[in-house]
């Protein structure tokens, strides 16, 4: 008998949050906005300088690309998988797009539309592997990393690929569409896939179907829908947001840098944990991820304004990475 996906079987199998369960989450969110505000009054006081309009702005495209790889793996993690491919694979993305726009000559448009196409096709294949191949996303998404990080190299040439002779192409990151303001585009960007991002997972089907995966997976197949083929298209989606992370880094950058991409995907993933997603699944929220990757951006920014050494900063983001899955655990174990 083949699954369909009916509104009777959605209703069976996606259960409604208790008043119970919204009030905690509510609150996550609220501490974790609360830890945002100590952490930038602290700042504050400690360097004069870092609520200067420049320092918030730096801030803010910063954390632009952390961001948005972390609004796409939300999707993920909520399913209770991972993503271990999120740096290279956005890597990959804007060499794609170098290849396109520079060695292809192809229009503006049309090179920005294939990076993007490329992160959805890794977040695709990650999909199959994890539904049909019954490959744990760890594995999955693991062999991916390695596979874009291969690739990124092989196709550039282990070579930087530079975007001068794109006309428009920086401004994509870097441009301001609200004059007077010198907010970069990057970060409009930002809040635009926000937005969209908890529409998506607050209004629709896919959304739903989420929850669902993450909560019990096997009573929602049971319930007569085709978890493959939403598990796979959620990975899709992370992967379109992989792709435009892609886009947007390499715009900023001016360039498409082969070597670049190892590290992001585990501030992505501290973001969406400090924001109150759960790596078991069934639990998160958009609003809760831009919160964590705001904190991992001005804590960055802090030890670097305050001129703590590279090696020390590396050291507290492992420990914010450490306390985030504990506290995640400390939540289920109460029920959270």
């Amino acid at each position: 008998m083949s699954k369909v996906d009916t509104p009777r079987a959605e209703t069976k199998a996606v259960a409604r949050p208790s008043r119970a369960g919204v009030l905690r989450r509510q609150l996550q969110q609220f501490l974790a906005f609360a830890s945002l505000v100590v952490l930038m009054a602290f700042f504050s006081i400690a360097n004069a300088n870092f609520l200067t309009w420049s320092n918030i702005s730096g801030i803010l495209l910063s954390t632009a690309v952390i961001g948005i790889l972390a609004l796409g793996t939300t999707f993920v993690i909520i399913t209770g998988g991972i993503d271990l491919s999120l740096g290279t694979g956005m890597t990959l993305a804007s060499v794609m797009t170098g290849v396109f726009l520079v060695n292809f000559g192809l229009p503006l448009i049309v090179g920005v539309i294939g990076g993007i196409l490329t992160g959805a096709l890794m977040g695709m294949i990650n999909g199959f592997n994890v539904a049909v191949l019954k490959i744990p996303p760890f594995i999955a998404t693991l062999a991916m990393m390695l596979i874009a990080q291969g690739l990124a190299l092989v196709i550039s040439g282990a070579a930087p690929i530079y975007f001068s002779a794109v006309p428009g192409f920086t401004d994509i990151a870097m441009g301001s569409l609200i004059p007077g303001t010198r907010l970069p585009t990057a970060v409009l960007i930002l809040f635009a896939l926000t937005a969209t991002a908890a529409v998506i997972l607050g209004k629709s089907i896919l959304g739903r179907y989420t929850f669902s995966i993450g909560s019990n997976e096997e009573a929602t197949s049971i319930s007569g829908i085709n978890v493959r083929k939403w598990k796979i298209l959620i990975y899709t989606l992370s992967g379109m947001f992989t792709g435009i992370a892609g886009v947007v880094i390499a715009s900023r950058l001016n360039s498409a840098q082969p070597a670049l991409g190892l590290g992001y995907e585990l501030q992505a993933i501290a973001a969406v944990v400090i924001g109150g997603t759960s790596l078991q699944g069934g639990k998160g929220s958009v609003i809760g991820t831009i919160i964590g990757a705001l904190i991992m951006g001005v804590l960055t920014n802090g030890l670097r304004i305050m001129s703590i050494p590279q090696e020390w900063q590396t050291v507290v983001v492992g420990v914010v990475i450490l306390v985030a899955v504990y506290t995640d655990i400390l939540r289920r174990g109460k029920g959270a």
